[in-house]
């Protein structure tokens, strides 16, 4: 059941790259970076849980903190 749920949060990490490529505001991009981000984190949290790997909370939250630290900088620069 893990790795099907592993699956679906892959593709919710995958849909919002069009709008990244192509998105006609810098926010439109930091959204839809955000947004992978998440899906990456939930990727990668699921995948920890079906493997048995405890590192890979570890590289979830990394990529959690680097979200965090990357939507705080776009607001930052007053581009938001």
């Amino acid at each position: 059941m893990i790795d099907v749920l592993s699956v679906a949060a892959l593709a919710a990490t995958l849909a919002p790259l069009p709008r990244l490529i192509v998105g006609p505001t810098a926010a439109d991009r930091i959204l839809a970076a955000q947004l992978s981000g998440t899906g990456t984190v939930a990727t990668l949290i699921l995948l920890g849980a079906a493997s048995g790997t405890p590192a890979l909370y570890d590289v979830a939250l990394v990529f959690a903190a680097l979200a965090a630290i990357a939507g705080l900088a776009f607001v930052a620069l007053g581009r938001g």
